[in-house]
């Protein structure tokens, strides 16, 4: 293990100032972070403990939510206006990992965790373009079973692991930074990369930069929303597909509707195609097929993985009809 120097942060301030040396890490919960420098994966020269930020749960003036970043997950999952306003976020947290590491786990690291690529983590014997820019991608032409079939390129085939981040996706969260340049707010769909050619930059965030709250907007139909994982085992287990979806109907039309993809990209996958595809027509099961169709017709499936295309299409299909039986 690299030799590490440690400090806490008091604030934001704190935090950035001690922050902007080269080769330093933000540590929150460590959930992922401390598996990343025991296996080698990282290798920071100095951790700056972030967990003195916000932790705090509070309703905006405009009837949304400000999470602090020090936030444990548990917290976020068990708070009451979270599970009546925003299901899909209180149900995605409880699907992922374990109590104990919910427990640990804060709302800033878990949308900077890194992919679980079995290459990735193998430092000894794979090649992997993320962990070493330029080595190659053995997961190509490997097991390529939990791998992406959206939004890959030909340097990373890898998967985003959380599960929040993709309802975070679906909610329209807003993420919330301070760095160099001051404070500034970011979109959540914008704040993760696709691959690329430079697959070892996972987000926009600029060096040194830190991420103090999301923001959850009011977003009224999120009342009925949901969250569905499929996975090999029933706990502790990262998802081959997921669906975050919000529906709002009227009159047996489609009003409005939210929906994010699991498993299934290098980021967490805003459902765009779908999302039009749905507005202002029925709410009938054909139209929820087309729009998974719509949403999937760009997909690359690999090797080992093609049966995440219908996985995909047949969850997404039940978690709408789900969603509009509970509008009805």
């Amino acid at each position: 293990m690299t030799p590490f120097t440690y400090a806490r942060a008091e604030n934001a301030a704190d935090a950035l100032r001690l922050g902007q040396a080269n080769a330093t890490a933000y540590l929150g919960g460590g959930t992922n972070l401390v598996d990343l420098i025991r296996e080698t994966v990282a290798r920071p020269m100095a951790l700056v403990d972030v967990t003195g930020l916000s932790g705090e749960i509070e309703e905006t003036e405009g009837g949304g939510l400000m999470i602090g970043a020090a936030v444990r997950n548990t917290a976020l999952a068990e708070h009451l206006v979270v599970r009546t306003r925003y299901p899909v976020l209180s149900r995605a947290i409880l699907a992922g990992a374990s109590a104990q590491i919910r427990n640990m786990a804060t709302v800033g690291g878990n949308l900077l965790q890194r992919t679980r690529c079995t290459y990735f983590y193998d430092t000894d014997g794979s090649r992997c373009n993320k962990r070493a820019p330029g080595s190659g991608c053995d997961a190509i032409e490997g097991l390529t079973r939990g791998h992406a079939i959206l939004g890959a390129s030909s340097a990373c085939v890898a998967t985003h692991p959380s599960d929040m981040c993709v309802a975070l996706a679906a909610l329209d969260a807003i993420v919330h930074l301070h760095g160099r340049g001051g404070a500034r707010t970011l979109p959540f769909t914008e704040l993760h990369r696709l691959p690329g050619d430079h697959p070892e930059f996972d987000t926009v965030l600029e060096p040194g930069e830190l991420i103090t709250a999301i923001e959850l907007p009011p977003l009224r139909f999120a009342a009925n929303s949901t969250y569905r994982k499929v996975r090999d085992r029933a706990s502790y287990a990262f998802a081959l597909a997921s669906i975050a979806a919000a529906l709002e109907i009227e009159g047996g039309i489609i009003k409005d509707v939210r929906i994010a993809l699991g498993g299934v990209a290098h980021k967490p996958w805003r459902a765009s195609k779908a999302e039009a595809a749905l507005r202002g027509g029925p709410a009938t099961e054909e139209a929820f097929l087309a729009a998974a169709v719509a949403e999937m017709a760009d997909a690359a499936p690999l090797r080992d993985n093609g049966f995440k295309l219908a996985l995909t299409k047949r969850t997404l299909v039940a978690v709408l009809g789900d969603l509009a039986g509970a509008a009805a």
